[in-house]
């Protein structure tokens, strides 16, 4: 196995085109913090494997289009090629390319809104993490968040479209609040909570995304499993709507969280593991907020709660131990941030 990565380190590093697919291959892995072309891969994997059981195959070919657009947007763009080969561009691209066939009716000039829209989220990576690196923190999955929120409120001025976010724009407290039955199937609950991280609602889809996490590093796909077990039971217990429960949506941007904050940012141990169990709680409490938030506007929250949230613990500057010096680790989206962090927990 480490002959074969060595023999396709040199592969990409020698032969452009392969690595422009490695550094596709990482983007997706990098939406939960692996940099693993492998993992990337199995990830891709699950969602056609969920795009197809949907019946929207369309929804992986339009993740495959944000992946390559975005990438390729970043690289006309001479972004810093180190950044680049981890497949930090290329993470909220498949996420937007993931969004826009899954909200919008399949027309012609849906592809072409989602190639722009692709484009441009390569462009609001840039601008927020220049923004962001004032804090010392990183824009995470954000410029997928908004770029796809403009998309979904731009379409509804034009008449080529038609939004299928599945609600209805109306004000908060207006109706019930809950409805639908929760089967209290929980297993595949909860692996739909972690498919849900991409828009797709398969179970097997969550086990093959956990199988991914867990080639990469066994703390990530532990805390991946915190995150949708912790947030789903909350809200099963807060009365959350039985029907949203049961596609997993309580439980994706813990999941999340979770890694993020358990898993990559600090060690693992028992008083971390506490932050992040208080952090799932807090994740869940911001989406609920946010949903009543967009509830006029009938579009989804997306991965919005969880940028909140971690932003929001993080900003404390709370260190628990050293930071992991795994390079697999290391080199993922928040490695600006663990940089930023590391003399202040030397210091502590």
């Amino acid at each position: 196995m480490t002959s074969a990565v060595r023999g396709w380190n040199r592969l990409r590093e020698h032969n452009p085109l392969i690595g422009f697919v490695d550094a596709c291959l990482r983007g997706p892995a990098q939406v939960v913090f692996q940099n693993n072309p492998v993992s990337g891969l199995l990830i891709l994997a699950a969602l056609a494997w969920g795009a197809v059981e949907q019946g929207q195959p369309r929804v992986f070919g339009g993740a495959v289009l944000g992946l390559v657009v975005g990438t390729v947007t970043a690289l006309v763009l001479r972004v810093d090629l180190d950044s680049w080969r981890k497949g930090l561009y290329g993470f909220s691209p498949v996420l937007t390319g993931l969004a826009v066939p899954t909200f919008l009716d399949d027309r012609p000039l849906m592809w072409l809104y989602l190639v722009l829209g692709a484009a441009a989220t390569t462009v609001v990576t840039l601008a927020l993490n220049a923004v962001f690196q004032t804090w010392g923190l990183t824009a995470f999955t954000m410029p997928f968040v908004l770029t796809t929120w403009v998309l979904l409120l731009g379409a509804y001025q034009f008449d080529r479209f038609t939004v299928l976010t599945g609600t209805t724009p109306k004000f908060p407290g207006e109706g019930p609040v809950a409805g639908g039955r929760f089967d209290w199937d929980l297993v595949p609950t909860f692996l739909r909570g972690v498919s849900q991280v991409f828009l797709i609602n398969s179970w097997v889809a969550g086990l093959l995304i956990l199988a991914a996490l867990l080639l990469n590093s066994r703390a990530s796909a532990a805390f991946a499993v915190l995150g949708t077990v912790g947030a789903t039971l909350l809200a099963l217990w807060f009365g959350a709507d039985g029907a949203s429960l049961d596609k997993g949506l309580y439980g994706f941007n813990a999941v999340l969280t979770a890694i993020a904050v358990g898993a990559v940012l600090h060690r693992p141990g028992a008083l971390v593991t506490a932050y992040t169990l208080f952090g799932i709680a807090l994740t869940l409490f911001v989406q609920v907020a946010l949903a009543t938030v967009l509830t006029p506007l009938a579009v989804p929250v997306l991965t919005g709660p969880f940028n909140i949230a971690t932003w929001l613990l993080l900003l404390p500057r709370r260190h628990f131990g050293p930071l992991p010096d795994r390079a697999r680790i290391r080199e993922t989206v928040v490695s600006a941030v663990k940089r930023t962090i590391r003399p202040y927990a030397e210091e502590r």
